[in-house]
């Protein structure tokens, strides 16, 4: 399968005006160590499940500081540097990790200019095209986060702001202090909690990035309520698998929308690809909605 586009029959999203993208990106988080925390179990294979990534047509590479923390985005230039033209690196900044599964927010202007510099350096990039708050601080007023990355900008380290785990009214009061080009949040066809969000994503021309867009990768996990159930029939109707038709829903529920499915198997990726050519019909969005 060797150099077959199969994410291409997602389309495509322009990201702030000047970055195009496969609406079906990759979500690098799960190449770490359990509780995503140290090197991911097999190294070589997490670094060929990025470069077939890139040959299934995925220019979206979605990463973070606090994943591995910071063995993730390493391992993202190990396998891939000097990059593909038209490859985008999103990452992430503000949240730091005391320990594996403990998380914690740090949005002090000091310290998001560190994480910068330090994604910029395990990236060897001269300017991260999409650089996101990875969640607001309680401790640290929302625009002196936002002013933060504003200041990244003007310098030329980052090239486009986006917000992770914001509500519409965070949303609103980012905006307010920056240009704000995507949102990224949980949602998928089990847990939609936050479309509020991508309607305002929808109607602003903003990307909205759905973390955690297949329930952690689990059938058993989509597979819930009256939806669930018809999710799994739909999907013996169609022979494709429960996880590939939640991607296709995400696809078919807004044209703002960029899933970012997340393996480290290379034989998930290529089943997540395929979900790039499932088409949905206004009866089966329907019985799913």
């Amino acid at each position: 399968m060797s150099g077959v586009q199969l994410t291409a029959g997602a389309g495509t999203l322009r990201i702030g005006g000047d970055l195009t993208v496969s609406r079906l990106g990759y979500g690098a988080m799960r190449l770490t160590g359990a509780g995503v925390w140290g090197e991911p179990r097999d190294p070589a294979e997490a670094r060929r499940v990025l470069r077939r990534a890139i040959e299934l047509g995925v220019n979206f590479i979605d990463t973070a500081d606090a994943y591995g923390p910071e063995v993730n985005e390493s391992l993202i230039a190990e396998a891939l540097y000097p990059y593909p033209e038209g490859l985008v690196i999103a990452t992430k900044g503000g949240s730091v990790r005391p320990r594996a599964y403990e998380w914690a927010a740090d949005g002090r202007p000091e310290h998001l200019r560190s994480a910068c510099e330090g994604s910029l350096r395990r990236l060897r990039l001269e300017r991260i095209d999409l650089y996101q708050l990875h969640r607001i601080d309680p401790r640290v007023p929302l625009e002196d986060s936002i002013g933060a990355l504003v200041r990244l900008q003007s310098a030329g380290k980052i090239r486009h702001i986006g917000v992770s785990n914001f509500s519409a009214d965070a949303l609103a009061r980012a905006r307010r202090v920056a240009r704000i080009v995507s949102v990224q949040n949980p949602l998928n066809i089990a847990a939609r909690g936050g479309e509020d969000v991508l309607d305002v994503c929808a109607r602003e021309g903003l990307a909205y990035i759905p973390y955690a867009p297949v329930a952690q990768g689990s059938a058993d996990a989509l597979a819930q309520g009256s939806v669930g159930r018809e999710l799994e029939a739909l999907a013996r109707a169609r022979r494709v698998s429960v996880v590939q038709l939640a991607i296709a829903w995400l696809l078919a529920r807004s044209p703002a929308m960029l899933p970012i499915p997340g393996t480290s198997s290379l034989a998930h990726l290529e089943e997540n690809a395929a979900a790039a050519d499932l088409s949905l019909s206004a009866d089966e969005l329907a019985r799913l909605s």
